[in-house]
């Protein structure tokens, strides 16, 4: 068994080093759906449970939410959630206090669950309007027409 058992063994490791693939991590993917009722959120639970690789789905009616976890990719749970004829997009929400400005245009939504605003990519900032110049031109030291409590 010396040399034609070595070889054997060798050519098994080396063929499994090629075949080998890359395992895929647990994700969790949130929705944001429009459900009126337990029908609809009963009819978006069985075409997200269907994606293959999805191991459980929570459905949220009052935040209007699908939480999907399992072996997913984000693309795929939204396209089957598009697949229900439903307003739908990914998750937009974040808690506040992961957002370096949470009150700037566009961060701010009145529709938002309590303590979350919805994500903004990191070159959203906040810029001076035309009326924020004013009134700080209006206190400065060198206008001479300025208020006179300074």
């Amino acid at each position: 068994m010396g040399v034609q058992g070595t070889l054997e063994y060798l050519s098994d490791l080396l063929s499994s080093v090629k075949t080998k693939k890359k395992k895929k991590q647990i994700q969790t993917v949130a929705v944001k759906i429009r459900m009126d009722c337990d029908g609809c959120g009963r009819k978006v639970k069985k075409v997200l449970s269907g994606v293959k690789g999805a191991k459980s789905v929570d459905i949220d009616l009052k935040q209007q939410k699908a939480t999907v976890t399992g072996y997913v990719d984000a693309k795929k749970v939204l396209k089957a959630a598009q697949s229900t004829k439903k307003k739908c997009e990914l998750w937009p929400y974040v808690p506040y206090t992961l957002v370096a400005h949470p009150y700037v245009a566009g961060a701010y939504d009145k529709k938002a669950p309590p303590n979350m605003v919805r994500s903004l990519p990191s070159t959203a900032t906040i810029t001076e309007s035309a009326v924020d110049d004013h009134y700080t031109q209006m206190f400065s030291e060198d206008n001479p027409n300025a208020c006179s409590v300074m």
